[in-house]
């Protein structure tokens, strides 16, 4: 198997974007909007701006994984001074190439990114097929987490 690593490109868009969804089915979403517009528009903006990089996995010309780190900022606070924190998104590995290394390579290639951004941390809604990956990797569950939805 000689998979190969890359950053993301505009004409990789198309492809990521699907993979993207896969994941979002898989983890069980509901669709009740045709998210593709919205989804491209953002990768847009934040792969210009610097604020969303994203590494893929190829076996030779096809995309097999992708990862995502979006970056924010909020005011710093004592366990993250920047303020800035990496947010990891898009973790999908085609089921064929899965339990091979392939997405603990992607995750430590979009963490560094973090880290050279400057991130204190890097948080992740993981789903339940991810969470052995994230806690060998070192990701510590946060008890406080709430969301509210608008």
């Amino acid at each position: 198997m000689g998979i190969k690593y890359r950053k993301l490109t505009e004409n990789d868009l198309g492809t990521f974007i699907r993979m993207r969804i896969t994941q979002l089915r898989e983890e069980g979403a509901t669709e009740d909007l045709d998210l593709v517009p919205a989804l491209m528009d953002y990768y847009h903006r934040h792969m210009a701006d610097g604020t969303f990089v994203s590494w893929l996995a190829l076996d030779g010309e096809k995309i097999i994984g992708t990862s995502g780190m979006s970056f924010v900022e909020k005011p710093p606070y004592f366990s993250c001074p920047s303020g800035r924190i990496g947010l990891l998104s898009s973790m999908y590995t085609d089921p064929e190439y899965r339990r091979k290394g392939i997405a603990k390579e992607l995750l430590s290639r979009v963490v560094e990114e973090a880290r050279i951004y400057g991130c204190g941390s890097v948080q992740i809604t993981a789903s339940d097929m991810g969470v052995l990956l994230y806690s060998d990797f070192g990701f510590v569950k946060n008890g406080n987490f709430m969301q509210y939805k608008l």
